[in-house]
Order: C-alpha cells, then structure tokens, then sequence
C-alpha cells in the first residue's frame, strides 16, 4: 500500500492523507484481542454500519461490551469481491464497512446505533475526517424491519433534538451484501499502533469513543 509520511511540524502532528494513501508500516505490533471477553447468551444477530474509515469502526465495536466479532469490509456496491484498491477508487458503489455480530441480551441494536452517530459526524456527506470519497459515506444497513424502525426512529429522535446545525444525511438501506476486508486490514488499530495514519487520527477517535462510552466496554 503506498504511503505518505507523517509530518512533525513545530511538534504538532499534522495527517493529510486520506485512506488510499495510508503507510502500512508498524513500528510494533500489540496482541489482535487485550479484552477479556463477557458470558455470552448463544444468541447473536448481526448489525452492519459504515461510518468512515474501518480501522476506527472495526476497533470501537470489538471493544463494546456483547460485541463478539467486529470485521472490517467493503458493503453496499455493485462489484463482487472487490479489492481495498478497488473501493478506494470510489466507483465501485461500497463504502468502507463494519459487520458486527453481537450477543442482544448484553447490547441492543438500539445501543449500536447510539455509538454509531456519536463517533461520527452523520451531516457531512461522503467524508470522514480526513477521509473522502463515496466510500466514506454515512450508512445504517438494515437485515430486518425492525432495525430499519429503530434506526429511522432514532434518526427522527436526533433530529428533534437539534444535536446538528445541518440535516442528518445518513443513509439506511437494506443490507445487500459484505465482503470482508483483506487480512493486513484486520485489527490494523490493535497491531500498528505507531502507524502515521492510526497515531494521528484513528487513535484521537478511540481515545474519544472510550471516553463517551465508558460504562459500555468490555
């Protein structure tokens, strides 16, 4: 993957590239799971979300509590099995995805989508902060009547409560499809931590998640 260095300037730092340009170097590599997992029921439902770039998706909900896998990969398009190079063209009709398979006795598809528009800003079409493109687009991928309910409800709920100065621009479709991500994607937070783009960006996001949902993770 071809990469654009991270730049220290009067020691600040300073990330201006945008997902297809990522450095995939590692400085070190931590273990891919330093959570110790909940009881879980047996019962598991899945819920599929795009929110900007995966690296951030993938690790905020494996961290929640009841979370039992959180993979990272492309969904929405019109392209079978296509590659990282492949959506990041923007052509492909995917967006950079997270599928999450999740026990609902320990947490609510309710309680999904309250992190999902907390960690991300649903106003800004195609863009996530520094990432843009279609790929990066707000979406809410429904499997069933009932998401769909709570997530337009939600939405209404959002809306009333004049949380955002402009529209709430988030898309919720059904779910079509998923192809997972390739392997050096996988916990790329958890394994390059010193990585330019994870330092500069994926880690402030992290760091802000944890702290807005604290009683939440495992």
């Amino acid at each position: 993957m071809k990469i654009s260095n991270l730049l220290v300037i009067s020691g600040l730092l300073l990330v201006y590239t945008a997902c297809a340009n990522r450095n995939s170097n590692a400085a070190s590599d931590i273990p891919a799971n330093t959570h110790p997992q909940p009881v879980y029921s047996g019962k598991t439902e899945k819920a599929t979300f795009a929110l900007g770039c995966f690296w951030h998706s993938e690790e905020m909900f494996a961290e929640l509590k009841g979370v039992i896998d959180a993979v990272p990969g492309y969904s929405g398009g019109n392209k079978p099995n296509p590659s990282y190079e492949d959506v990041c063209t923007g052509t492909t009709g995917h967006a950079e995805s997270v599928d999450v398979t999740y026990d609902p006795t320990i947490i609510t598809y309710n309680q999904l989508l309250q992190v999902f528009f907390a960690e991300h800003d649903p106003t800004t079409p195609n863009y996530a902060a520094p990432d843009e493109g279609t790929q990066y687009r707000s979406v809410v991928f429904y499997r069933n009547d009932d998401q769909k309910q709570q997530a337009d409800k939600y939405i209404q709920q959002l809306t009333a409560s004049k949380k955002y100065n402009n529209p709430i621009i988030t898309q919720v479709v059904p779910f079509t499809n998923f192809y997972q991500a390739e392997d050096y994607h996988l916990h790329y937070f958890r394994k390059h931590p010193n990585q330019g783009y994870i330092a500069g960006v994926t880690r402030p996001e992290i760091e802000k998640f944890r702290k807005d949902f604290k009683d939440w993770l495992k």
